[in-house]
């Protein structure tokens, strides 16, 4: 029986099966592999395009839109899932989008799924994708036949991208290349090349993935084999090889039944040794099992009489402070899980202040499993201590701060002690401010710590110390800038006067965070989340808050002298009498923001958008406004001696009153210097005021002089 040929079999098939498209290729003046190429490309065009045209056009959406519906959390864990395997940090989590958003961006998920699947299905079923189909050429296996599901998968799923990509991303990330996406993409490439390169170790032009799905490409119409681009064979055996017939032939492998026929003395001699072992391992196995079952019983009695000892001496009335202060410090040592919550509760009832003191010190022992149940009793605490402020007696008032100290000592030191090793712990709400009259007076320094991941949202903060420490530090992968970066959560956090000089926050999350007179100068905050933040009053003097987002939040009067923030969000913001001397706002958003009686000298605002901003009475001496949008934006009465304004855009700008040079000390009550006083500068060359609301004859003349363009300019 002969098997049938690739140029008999295949051609009849895809004859019936392959419609003429009007604009296909000439396939016949096209080698095959060049096809398969134009198909490759055209395959991975659609599945791209079919994700990304969705996704910006959910982008736009939700950028228009109101941010009123969570995401979709399929669409969410997706894309934790994705971010957490590219090393792709996600600082918003939780964000709010418009449903139109939610939309297209589940669009975005399911149609590139959707593509994949029916392309799959179509090479499962007829050998031809739809681009390959427009490419003429058709993938069978040996038999002249469609692939069907099983060589379809391992074709394309294990073969061409499971096996070469994965390949890929162990290198990446075993080397030491993770996280940058461009090392992976070019490693993706190699990998894939590679595959390719198959080609060159057999003449019937297959690839890793063929190979591995036991598959060919061929032309669909001839039913020929790909001919030789490359010359690796001549064109004799390439001929040959175009109608090869393939064969399958079986491996003679080895035969349980026939060999232990053939050798019976040496079966019989191994399945009793087997036997053997098998028997004596049990035995020993069970003797091993029963005696450690045995130890460790022995041990829990023992550690649960010990428990049951030290509780029922801490229950006795009769028992002295002083014993009982050792029991409870025993109790603490012990590793019984029933220590710490007990340990609590006694804390949340003791009266003896030296007894609450040697609870906490207990609970620090413990380690940083203690911070969940603290944080449980620090708040009950402060509610009782809230109630007893509206009729509660001096005596019980003064037991519950001592108990809230005690809480707010041992959280205290178990994040000092443990720094670094507490993080993510969860202390939302919990009450750390400083309390300063009475025996109960707490102040909370944490000065140096490593706070990354921890979570203080709406916790109590005020009047601490901060100095130098880390709210945000890297993952597991030992690397900042990925998805598993530790990052602190003070959103609605009272930070009223606290001491953060120095400080590393990184994206930390500070949404309504209560900063007000806080002390930030020199802290790093780059990317932080700071919308709707009091910071009025703040020192924030050298402080990065490069694209930090700044959205509606609050600086009247706060000291930003020599700040970086480039790039950032001020879009709505209050900057009122803020101080910002030498500022840096490069490039930022500060559409809308208020900047009423600023000191903003020296600063640069150059390729910022100012529109709409309202920088009245601002004193603006040697700012740089180049290439700034400041469109309707309020400039009355302000300074902007020596100002740089070239390239900016004054259309509306209201310039009433506002000063463009500085006058002699005799001519305070001027506008403008006489022309043989005035400094001539270059601020002013080919800026545009034709559009400028508000100017009078006096300012006019002035930016005529400057070299400025106004229609009423003669020399214009």
């Amino acid at each position: 029986m002969t098997s049938p040929t690739f140029g008999s079999d295949i051609s009849d098939i895809n004859n019936s099966n392959n419609p003429e498209a009007s604009w296909q290729p000439k396939s016949k003046q096209l080698p095959i592999w060049v096809r398969r190429c134009g198909a490759w490309t055209t395959e991975v065009s659609l599945v791209v395009l079919s994700g990304i045209i969705p996704f910006g056009l959910g982008q736009l959406a939700n950028n228009i839109g109101n941010k009123s519906v969570p995401l979709n959390p399929v669409v969410a864990t997706t894309t934790e899932a994705i971010a957490n395997t590219l090393g792709i940090p996600l600082r918003n989590r939780y964000q709010k989008v418009t449903p139109l958003a939610n939309l297209f961006w589940s669009g975005a998920l399911l149609a590139p799924v959707t593509i994949v699947g029916w392309q799959l299905f179509l090479l499962a079923r007829t050998g031809q994708t739809l681009p390959k189909r427009w490419f003429e050429i058709r993938v069978v296996t040996a038999l002249g036949t469609s692939p069907g599901w099983r060589k379809t998968l391992v074709r394309e799923g294990f073969g061409k991208w499971g096996l070469p990509m994965g390949t890929a991303y162990l290198v990446w990330y075993l080397t030491g290349a993770f996280p940058s996406l461009v090392i992976l993409l070019a490693l993706s490439g190699l990998a894939l090349l590679g595959d390719i390169y198959f080609i060159r170790f057999n003449k019937l032009r297959r690839t890793g993935h063929d190979r591995l799905g036991d598959t060919f490409v061929v032309d669909a119409l001839s039913g020929q084999l790909d001919s030789n681009p490359f010359n690796f064979i001549d064109p004799q055996t390439q001929a040959s090889t175009a109608a090869i017939v393939t064969t399958h032939k079986k491996s003679e492998g080895f035969h349980l039944w026939p060999w232990m026929r053939k050798n019976p003395g040496m079966t019989l001699l191994i399945i009793t040794a087997l036997g053997m072992v098998s028997v004596l391992g049990t035995i020993f196995g069970t003797q091993v099992y029963i005696q450690n079952q045995a130890n460790s019983r022995e041990f829990k009695q023992q550690d649960n009489d010990m428990f049951l000892a030290l509780v029922n001496k801490l229950s006795l009335t009769s028992t002295k402070p002083q014993q009982r202060r050792v029991a409870v410090l025993a109790l603490g040592s012990t590793k019984d899980p029933r220590a710490i919550p007990l340990l609590v509760d006694l804390l949340g009832q003791e009266n003896e202040p030296s007894i609450l003191d040697g609870i906490q010190q207990s609970l620090v022992s413990a380690g940083p499993t203690v911070i969940p149940e603290l944080r449980h009793l620090n708040q009950a605490i402060k509610n009782d201590l809230d109630s007893l402020s509206y009729g509660g007696n001096s005596q019980e008032q003064l037991l519950v701060s001592l108990r809230l100290r005690a809480t707010q000592k041992a959280i205290a030191k178990v994040l000092k002690v443990y720094s670094g090793s507490v993080k993510e712990a969860d202390l939302s709400g919990v009450d750390l401010g400083q309390i300063t009259s009475g025996p109960a007076s707490f102040t909370l320094i944490l000065e140096n710590t490593d706070l990354s991941g921890v979570k203080f949202r709406g916790a109590i903060l005020n009047q601490s110390s901060f100095k130098n420490s880390r709210f945000y530090g890297p993952g597991k992968d030992n690397r900042l800038g990925t998805f598993d970066d530790l990052i602190a959560d003070l959103s609605g956090a009272n930070l009223i006067e606290t001491n953060l000089t120095g400080a590393v926050f990184g994206p930390v999350v500070m949404k309504r965070a209560d900063l007000f007179r806080a002390i930030l100068n020199k802290a790093k905050m780059p990317d932080s989340i700071l919308t709707e933040a009091n910071l009025s009053s703040a020192k924030l003097i050298e402080t990065d808050l490069q694209r930090a987002n700044l959205t509606a939040a609050s600086l009247t009067g706060a000291d930003l002298g020599s700040a970086n923030l480039s790039e950032a969000n001020l879009r709505r913001a209050n900057l009122s009498k803020v101080k910002a001397e030498g500022a840096n706002f490069q490039s930022s958003n500060l559409m809308e923001s208020n900047w009423q009686g600023a000191n903003l000298s020296g600063a640069n605002f150059s390729k910022t958008n100012l529109r709409k901003a309202d920088l009245s009475l601002a004193q603006l001496t040697n700012v740089n406004f180049r290439n700034a949008q400041l469109q309707n934006a309020n400039l009355r009465n302000a300074d902007l001696s020596l100002a740089d304004l070239r390239g900016a855009n004054l259309s509306g700008t209201d310039l009433k009153g506002a000063k463009l040079v500085t006058p002699k000390p005799a001519q305070l009550d001027q506008f403008l210097a006489s022309p043989l006083d005035t400094f001539k500068s270059d601020h002013l060359r080919g800026v545009n005021f034709n559009f400028a609301k508000n100017l009078d004859p006096n300012q006019i003349n002035y930016i005529c002089k400057q070299g400025g363009i106004h229609e009423q300019c003669t020399n214009n």
